[in-house]
């Protein structure tokens, strides 16, 4: 049985891209399957109540339904502190006290810096730290991240790690993908101001909620690298993926919560139905 999951974060109203996501997730599942709604409000900063009921609002109006069983982030910080004491037991995990602006000069530093998807590579910068500089750092107070120790985690990888793409990436890809774990570099998995990172918890929230697939838009096609190897550091199930085109704006741009004119408030408020969002969106 397939289940899928849509997960949007209430940072803002849900736009015609939301829709499409959900609307993709919701075909997928299938006549026999289920589709789930998990509110990813991990940023606790950012998310606003009314934003978290204007999801239900809009997705109902869509003539969506989920299993009763909503899933908040905010509300298992616990499941995610397991998983980190888990990869710390495992020695894949250094304190990085780096500010943004430290890595940012460092890589102007450093001459032909790496690039990963989400811009230049942490340049490693704590990761040579000794155990008790880290120790005394940590006890002065400084603010420090958990960062993934790439090269750690993948030396006892005896084999490739693969998942299996059933929609499309951004470039065509299809069927089974050889994952690239060090292409985005020591990524962050937790912070002061935020328990986990957006990879961490969604792996450990997939596993727990029993999803077999994973139906998103193709900009996230690359993390999967990272969630793959999250999955094998920390003995999880690996959920098949497929990702899909993203609905663009006319600029040939991602739709933004910042723009009210695509937001699904604001097209019912003006009048639109249901089969007008599906039509516009091709869904």
């Amino acid at each position: 049985m397939i289940v899928t999951r849509f997960a949007p974060s209430p940072t803002g109203y849900l736009h015609l891209g939301h829709a499409f996501a959900a609307a993709k997730a919701f075909a997928a599942r299938g006549s026999q399957g289920d589709f789930l709604l998990r509110i990813e409000d991990i940023d606790i900063a950012r998310c606003r109540p009314e934003f978290d009921a204007a999801i239900f609002e809009d997705l109902r109006w869509l003539g969506l339904d989920w299993e009763t069983s909503v899933r908040r982030q905010s509300e298992h910080f616990g499941d995610y502190g397991a998983a980190l004491k888990t990869l710390d037991a495992k020695g894949v995990l250094y304190p990085c006290f780096c500010t943004r602006k430290d890595i940012a000069e460092e890589i102007a530093r450093a001459s032909g810096a790496p690039h990963g998807p989400d811009g230049p590579l942490y340049p490693g910068t704590c990761r040579g730290l000794n155990a008790y500089m880290r120790e005394a750092r940590i006890a002065a107070g400084e603010a420090y991240a958990l960062r993934l120790d790439i090269a750690k985690a993948t030396a006892p990888l005896a084999r490739s790690l693969t998942f299996e793409e059933r929609g499309e990436g951004p470039n065509g890809e299809h069927g089974l993908q050889i994952v690239q774990p060090a292409l985005f570099g020591d990524v962050v998995l937790a912070r002061k101001d935020s328990l986990a990172s957006y990879h961490l918890a969604v792996v450990v929230d997939d596993a727990l909620q029993g999803v077999t697939l994973v139906t998103r838009g193709n900009d996230l096609f690359a993390a999967a690298y990272v969630q793959r190897l999250l999955q094998e550091l920390l003995g999880l199930p690996a959920p098949a993926y497929a990702h899909h085109r993203l609905i663009l704006a006319p600029d040939g741009k991602k739709f933004s919560k910042r723009d009210a004119a695509v937001t699904l408030r604001s097209l019912r408020e003006a009048g639109h139905t249901p089969q007008d969002i599906f039509r516009q969106i091709g869904a």
